[in-house]
C-alpha cells in the first residue's frame, strides 16, 4: 500500500486552488459545464484538505 505523503497532497491541494480560481475568473461568462467542474473541483479540494488535517493530527 502506497504511503500518503503530506507534501504531496498540499501540492495537488495549491493545484486545484489554482485551476478553481481559473475558473471563477470567468465569473459570468462560465459555461453550465464549466459552472459544475468548479463545483466539483471544491469538493475534491475540501476532501482533501480534511485528509490533509487528518494526516497531521489536527
Amino acid at each position: 500500500m502506497k504511503r500518503i505523503d503530506v507534501q504531496e497532497l498540499e501540492l495537488r491541494h495549491r493545484a486545484l486552488d489554482t485551476l478553481i480560481h481559473e475558473l471563477d475568473r470567468r465569473g459570468s461568462h462560465m459555461t453550465p459545464v464549466d459552472r459544475e467542474r468548479a463545483v466539483e473541483l471544491k469538493k475534491e479540494r475540501l476532501a482533501m484538505r480534511d485528509q490533509i488535517f487528518a494526516l497531521r493530527g489536527h
